[in-house]
């Protein structure tokens, strides 16, 4: 028999894996810290998506052959499950529906193997039907999903190319890429190929409408450039690509953010270091003063400041004329997830430590901080305005701060903020309570006509809620997702919303008459839309949607080319 050698770096490798496979990217960082896993030869191995999982239900089969092989009556007639934390005991008698729970949600990329019964078999808990065990693939996730209680939910429309019905013993057959309908002409979808790994990341360039710039897994950004013609959009040439990455296996990208000028893009990565560069793809500036992930970039609005948020915990904000740091802010005491700017000299932070806090980019300490969330703010955003703030957050509440106080203030005048002498209406929060786990992404928005803001949020349940942002009033729920939204954007006119999801689907919903009106697919196979950015411009007749996929492509959706989309427009 040939010899077993397990190390506890091997293990902590499969481990750090599945933290990042399900999106558990501050666990990953820490348990990465705390072994000094990147001092292993074994960091650098490859570890295949859901390895652990496949690996553990394999332990579950050789379980069931360990019980199992002297045979016996009760072998045989044996119908229990085996479980990685329960004990198992012969029985005839299959397990009764409380036995097990299906999980309601799965983290982005996890797969969540049904209980195996004793004949090898996968049980699927939300169909209580047995189908054979595939041979080479791990066990297809399976979940149910919550709908609201409170309120009516919008059915799904059925797609074109409808899902089999598993009760038929016909095969099965994967939905096919493209739109739900049968009219959009195939000119309306352009997908580019070119990078290697999962694409995270897109953005259109504000000014420049051809370009557009996208991230991938392998620590490569390509900025593309579009061209029109009566044929529809098609890419123009190569993409330039910039890889100058030192540690590629440890560089995911995060965030991509252009400069209001269109002149500089900004590169947030997962190996710490933030890259700015210009649109020809040459490196304008970097810095690694951040000893931690750098997770979101994000340029003033006159441009002269670049705010950066990371997972050791701190904010900077840089100088990007003079080439350098302005600040470092050490708000938090935990990881740092998100920063957004009130106006050009104030701006707020979120963070694991489930606080917000206001800085001004004169002051080292925050002038205000609110709490309230009781699990990690996952985004924050500021109304256009720059008076009210909305928070989400994994306690599947969304929170909306008045910051006008702040926002209204001068650099000088916020000095004397800290004090807050007398009422102070910034501690005024409206919840949004209704979703049935975490929050991922929000988006504001006030269609013409409307006294109060509305705000959009995805959730992790796969819904998407509208709110009345002032009252707290959740005005519609959207129930197209089966696994959870990633993705959320509001075109610049306040008149549409996109969502893009882990099951692949990408929806466009009109927001006046709270309906769906057109979608489109990415795959069966690595389905997620992970990005979209809608750019628009009214002159030149531009409306398109930008969109980082999981199969390696990046799509972009000409609207204007959509049946669906321009009856919607002109009504």
């Amino acid at each position: 028999m040939s010899p077993i050698s397990i190390t506890s770096d091997e293990i902590n490798r499969l481990i750090y894996a599945y933290f990042r496979d399900s999106g558990f990217e501050h666990s990953a960082y820490t348990l990465v810290k705390e072994s000094q896993l990147e001092r292993s030869p074994v960091f650098k191995k490859h570890v295949p998506r859901g390895e652990l999982v496949e690996l553990l239900s394999k332990s579950l089969l050789y379980n069931e052959v360990e019980c199992h092989f002297q045979g016996g009556e009760a072998a045989i007639k044996c119908k229990a499950m085996f479980s990685l934390l329960e004990p198992h005991t012969c029985s005839p008698n299959p397990p009764e529906s409380h036995t097990f729970v299906t999980p309601t949600y799965a983290p982005p990329f996890m797969v969540i193997p049904p209980p195996i019964q004793s004949n090898g078999a996968i049980q699927d808990p939300s169909k209580r039907k047995i189908s054979p065990l595939p041979r080479s693939t791990t066990a297809t996730e399976k979940r149910t999903r919550k709908e609201s209680n409170d309120m009516d939910v919008d059915t799904p429309v059925e797609p074109k190319h409808k899902a089999p019905d598993s009760s038929k013993k016909s095969k099965p057959k994967k939905l096919l890429q493209g739109p739900a309908d049968d009219i959009t002409d195939p000119s309306a979808i352009t997908l580019m190929s070119g990078h290697t790994t999962e694409v995270f990341v897109c953005a259109f360039n504000p000014v420049k409408y051809n370009l557009l710039a996208s991230g991938s897994k392998d620590a490569v950004v390509k900025i593309w450039t579009l061209s029109e013609s009566s044929n529809g959009l098609a890419q123009a040439g190569d993409p330039i690509t910039i890889d100058s990455f030192s540690q590629v296996e440890s560089a995911d990208l995060t965030c991509l953010s252009w400069s209001p000028d269109g002149t500089l893009l900004a590169i947030a990565s997962y190996d710490s270091k933030l890259r700015i560069c210009d649109t020809a793809g040459k490196m304008y500036f970097e810095s690694d003063i951040h000893k931690g992930p750098v997770f979101t970039t994000r340029f003033s609005v006159s441009g002269r400041w670049l705010l950066t948020a990371s997972l050791d915990g701190s904010s900077c904000v840089w100088d990007v004329a003079g080439k350098k740091l302005h600040q470092q802010y050490h708000g938090h005491k935990d990881c740092c997830l998100d920063v957004d700017w009130l106006n050009d000299n104030m701006f707020a932070s979120c963070g694991a430590d489930r606080q917000v806090h206001i800085f001004s980019v004169n002051e080292e300490k925050p002038i205000k901080t609110f709490g309230g969330h009781t699990d990690e703010i996952n985004q924050i955003k500021c109304n256009p305005s720059g008076t009210r703030l909305a928070s989400c957050s994994d306690d599947m509440t969304t929170r909306i701060w008045n910051v006008s106080k702040f926002s209204a203030s001068t650099p000088l005048e916020a000095d004397s903020i800290p004090g807050l002498g007398g009422s102070d209406n910034s501690d005024q929060v409206t919840i949004l309570e209704g979703h049935k786990h975490s929050v991922s992404t929000i988006g504001w928005y006030q269609p013409p006509g409307t006294e109060n803001e509305l705000i959009a949020t995805g959730s992790f349940d796969g819904a998407t809620r509208l709110w009345d942002s002032v009252t707290g009033r959740c005005l519609y729920a959207f129930a197209d997702h089966k696994r959870p939204v990633y993705a959320l954007d509001i075109s610049p006119n306040n008149h549409w919303l996109t969502t893009g999801g882990g099951d692949g689907w990408l929806h466009v919903y009109d927001l006046k008459t709270q309906t769906k009106i057109w979608s489109w697919f990415a795959g069966a196979d690595r389905p997620g839309v992970f990005e979209i950015d809608w750019q628009t411009h009214k002159s030149q007749n531009i409306d398109r949607i930008a969109m980082a996929l999981e199969c390696r492509l990046v799509g972009v959706i000409d609207l204007c080319r959509v049946p669906a989309f321009a009856n919607s427009r002109n009504s």
